[in-house]
């Protein structure tokens, strides 16, 4: 058994097969190239997905397998759940795991604790304005530093030519 996501449609424009319907590669099958492509573990999986619907499926004629995902001639959905909520869950546990390394805005601390969608535009915004100041002031502190260690550089250059005058 293996993971696979799926969107809409599969990656060629494919209608996605029904639960127990063997999808069939014809054609070469390289990894990363061409053929049926799963995952052992979900979380590989979700590096690849292209929609938010998780598949358990079974695999056969595997032709070869990476760390992160294997390559086969026929895959079947066996069953599959929209991990859309699952996702957000997860992202919002991921980001508080790290709340402590930035002085996040109220409104994101409280987005990202409760899930409450009415908060998500000013979390997003807020977010957006924390970060663009965050960068500003990292360019003007690399500006300050640039200009510090010219200014030193200069006054130690000066007090050497001084000295050997």
């Amino acid at each position: 058994m293996a993971w696979h996501f799926v969107g809409a449609t599969l990656r060629d424009g494919r209608p996605v097969p029904a639960d127990g319907e063997w999808l069939v590669h014809d054609g070469p099958v390289a990894i990363c190239e061409s053929g049926l492509h799963a995952s052992l573990d979900p979380f590989d999986a979700l590096q690849y997905a292209p929609g938010a619907i998780l598949c358990l499926v079974e695999c056969d004629d595997v032709v070869a397998q990476h760390a992160d995902k294997l390559v086969c001639r026929r895959r079947r959905i066996i069953k599959r759940r929209d991990a859309t909520e699952l996702l957000w869950e997860m992202s919002r546990w991921s980001a508080l795991r790290v709340m402590q390394l930035w002085d996040a805005p109220l409104v994101v601390k409280r987005f990202l604790e409760t899930g409450d969608d009415s908060l998500r535009a000013a979390a997003r915004a807020a977010a957006s304005a924390a970060a663009s100041d965050a960068a500003s002031d990292a360019a003007w502190d690399a500006v300050r530093a640039a200009a510090s260690a010219a200014a030193s550089d200069a006054a130690w250059d000066a007090a050497w030519d001084a000295a050997w005058d």
